[in-house]
């Protein structure tokens, strides 16, 4: 089992090129696509599901061009979009059933295959109520569960977590991080804390190009040492975050607490810490803000 995204190159005119020279091989587990708004995660992940193509470059899975093997790759394949709509006058059964019957699961082992996934995304109990009934967070889980109707081999989500309340997105989490045993997962989002909890693998984008792909605590262990937390005063964290990557910060009356990621700062007391994902997002470059969905 495995994909590869070799030379991807994507341009909507000559001024505007989404993507440029993307390659990377994913293979069965649970991958995080990182990137900020704009770094064309989604341009590619609608090229892997086949909705979209490549001006250049071709992704192939088991070494074969999806393209070419058209019905045969998306029968293998569950995806759901950033701006993923449900039709609201369908029970979520209904729905299901509808999807199912869309991706060619057969009829016999349909209405047994949709008990399963409403059981597996926590839905069983909603199961005949109306989709427009649901809130943000069911949807996005019933959006799982058409994604996963059809037993994918590979799964491709891209932003599932955005919008959802703390809650929601822990359970969506474990729902996501459960299914990489035995699939290729691909999700994409600028929110570093998913990302930890649910992948193992990261690929990270910037501006249409990949940074840098390898194993999270690997790539978080490359800014060990690099990583300062200190108190200060407020004329002086007005020089500090000129001159280093402020990753938090907390007012304590006249005094700012801040983690900084870089060199040492000379004008503060300085405690070293251990790094954590985003502390190593935003020393390569990334911009974090957990409020953008």
């Amino acid at each position: 089992m495995k994909l590869q995204v070799e030379h991807i190159y994507k341009s909507y005119n000559r001024n505007k090129e989404a993507l440029r020279d993307v390659s990377f091989t994913l293979h069965k587990g649970t991958y995080g696509l990182l990137g900020e708004n704009g770094a064309g995660k989604s341009t590619l992940m609608r090229m892997m599901a086949t909705v979209d193509f490549p001006t250049k470059g071709e992704i192939c899975y088991d070494g074969k061009n999806i393209f070419s093997m058209d019905e045969g790759y998306r029968s293998l394949i569950g995806y759901m979009p950033q701006n993923y709509s449900v039709y609201p006058g369908f029970t979520a059964r209904d729905f299901l059933e509808y999807m199912g019957v869309l991706k060619g699961v057969p009829k016999e082992k349909l209405k047994h295959r949709i008990n399963e996934v409403l059981e597996f995304v926590n839905l069983s109990d909603v199961a005949e109520k109306k989709v427009k009934t649901f809130s943000g967070g069911m949807k996005r889980r019933i959006g799982i569960a058409q994604a996963i109707i059809n037993e994918p081999e590979i799964l491709i989500l891209d932003e599932p977590t955005a919008g959802l309340d703390p809650k929601e997105r822990i359970r969506f989490s474990n729902i996501i991080s459960d299914m990489g045993k035995d699939k290729i997962v691909l999700l994409s989002t600028h929110i570093v804390s998913d990302i930890e909890a649910i992948a193992n693998e990261l690929v990270v984008m910037k501006k249409g190009e990949v940074l840098e792909t390898g194993n999270v605590d690997n790539l978080v262990q490359t800014v060990k040492g690099q990583v300062w937390e200190t108190v200060v005063n407020q004329e002086t964290y007005q020089k500090l975050r000129k001159e280093r990557s402020v990753i938090h910060l907390k007012q304590m009356g006249k005094e700012v607490q801040v983690r900084f990621v870089g060199e040492r700062y000379p004008d503060a007391e300085n405690q070293q810490v251990e790094p954590t994902l985003e502390d190593y997002y935003i020393f390569t470059g990334g911009i974090m803000n957990e409020s953008e969905d």
